[in-house]
């Protein structure tokens, strides 16, 4: 535990998302968690009970809805509409990982945009603010009209893979359009960056095109924001590797690790996969491939900072 932090006005609560990142968050700041209790019917609605009064308290929830996401965004919602009926000064919400993040635009007519529907809930229920990483858009921070702080993973990847000094590296993204997320990881390791071309016929099927970029002989570094399935990671890693690349590495922020995932990442040509906590790794989903990072120090700060009204942005800058 850290030195008491100072202010006992900040409390920090969490749900059953991951009650393990949001102790390590505590710890950072230097505070306990709130108490309080998440219980459920036998017909499985959700009954929520704060233990403690909050009366007057910048309250910080953590909340990652990640699977299984409904009851994760239901727990939140339910929980936003106890804070404000128990007269929370403010009630901030800190989503580690943001559900429903990948349907951000209409990509085909009749479609819904879930994601600026999960931002309408967030903040109809009371939410004052919201402290998230690594959205998969960043344009998502537009859904919202209440302040959204936006913290970002790449520094902690990126330091992770510098005390490695590995040579002679590339940095890759495995699509289009996480070049921008490549290139701030290119410009801290003072790497070249490299780019898989490929379409997809459908969701979850991925189709590996051609490499822009040359990795002969070197050390690739794929980097993502979330990781499901895996089939693009490893279709990409494998594909590095018979185009000549000598080892193939990767991260991500977001380890959804769903369905084959684990299968997929343990037979593939990927060395190492680096991921951080802002998804719990339940132990059936170990490897030893895997490396988890704590987001911890980082989203800790950023309360801290936020609470005293202080900038957030020279946290990544």
């Amino acid at each position: 535990m850290a030195s008491n932090y100072r202010d006992s006005s900040l409390k920090v609560f969490t749900l059953n998302s991951n009650r393990e990142l949001a102790e390590d968050i505590a710890n950072h700041i230097g505070t306990s968690l709130g108490q309080c209790s998440v219980t459920a019917f036998s017909d499985g609605e959700i009954q929520i009970n704060i233990e403690e009064s909050i009366r007057g308290c910048d309250v910080y929830v953590v909340q990652s809805t990640s699977s299984p996401v409904n009851q994760h965004i239901m727990e939140l919602l339910i929980m936003i509409d106890a804070l404000k009926r128990a007269s929370a000064r403010s009630i901030n919400i800190v989503m580690p990982y943001y559900g429903y993040a990948r349907q951000d635009r209409k990509a085909r007519s009749r479609e819904p945009i879930t994601a600026k529907l999960v931002a309408d809930l967030v903040e109809k229920a009371g939410a004052d603010r919201v402290i998230t990483l690594d959205l998969h858009a960043p344009q998502i921070q537009a859904f919202f009209d209440i302040p959204i702080d936006h913290l970002q993973g790449v520094p902690i990847l990126s330091d992770y893979f510098k005390k490695k000094n590995l040579e002679d590296i590339i940095i890759v993204s495995p699509d289009h359009g996480g070049v921008t997320r490549a290139r701030k990881m290119a410009d801290r390791l003072k790497a070249p960056i490299g780019i898989i071309d490929k379409r997809r016929p459908r969701p979850n099927v991925a189709e590996i095109m051609n490499i822009v970029g040359n990795i002969e002989g070197k050390t690739a570094i794929l980097i993502d924001d979330i990781i499901d399935t895996a089939g693009t990671i490893t279709l990409a890693a494998n594909a590095l590797v018979e185009n000549g690349a000598k080892e193939v590495y990767a991260c991500c922020t977001h380890p959804v690790l769903s369905g084959p995932a684990i299968e997929r990442i343990n037979n593939s040509k990927i060395k190492e996969l680096i991921i951080t906590n802002s998804i719990p790794l339940p132990e059936e989903k170990h490897s030893d491939k895997i490396t988890q990072l704590s987001v911890a120090p980082l989203i800790g700060e950023a309360i801290i900072r936020v609470h005293e009204m202080q900038s957030v942005s020279i946290l990544f800058d």
